[in-house]
């Protein structure tokens, strides 16, 4: 198997370009990288994207206490890579959902979030997996799962810890199981 690699095409100190289509290292013309600054031709994110359709979730404490939440729900690709990048608040009760199509590894980063968030995976079953607690601003540092999982919830950076919310603790959401229909 070929291993990807990443190249930055460099013209008087400053990065044109860079990817990789399909494991094969693609070149551009200058002309080419000029119109990639486009967004709409990159797919690089330049702004928030509109709010996304809101739904329901509840964490379930130990002891049974239950936390609400409206979250909006990351549905396509696109909406799941801009996720809440460029927002500067997230209120207390809001945030993100990322539903995956099946269990999986999930990887995220803050590149381009102003603000720290709590990482909350969730496994298949519906209980926390794992909690990365006021995740670093704008740091392209890998914020792992530790496996897989079927939901990554994006909140407010320390909400779990002052609601006392814990690995093991229950989530509940129609959005699980409009997912497993899918």
């Amino acid at each position: 198997m070929r291993r990807a690699r990443l190249f930055t095409l460099v013209l008087v100190g400053a990065p044109i370009l860079s990817g990789t289509v399909s494991g094969i290292t693609s070149t551009r013309s200058h002309a080419q990288a000029s119109r990639a600054r486009d967004t709409s031709q990159t797919g690089e994110p330049t702004q928030a994207q509109p709010e996304l359709q809101k739904q329901p979730l509840t964490i379930i404490s130990r002891g049974g206490v239950r936390h609400d939440f409206s979250l909006e729900l990351a549905r396509t690709p696109r909406e799941q890579q801009v996720g809440l990048m460029f927002r500067t608040v997230i209120p207390d009760t809001g945030g993100m959902l990322f539903i995956w199509p099946a269990p999986q590894d999930s990887a995220m980063w803050m590149e381009n979030c102003p603000v720290p968030e709590d990482m909350v995976f969730v496994n298949a079953d519906g209980t926390i997996r794992t909690i990365v607690e006021n995740t670093v601003p704008q740091s392209l540092a890998q914020i792992s799962s530790g496996g897989p999982v079927l939901a990554t919830v994006e909140l407010q950076g320390g909400i779990t810890a002052r609601l006392g919310v814990r690995v093991g603790d229950r989530i509940e959401s129609k959005a699980f199981s409009q997912a497993a229909r899918s």
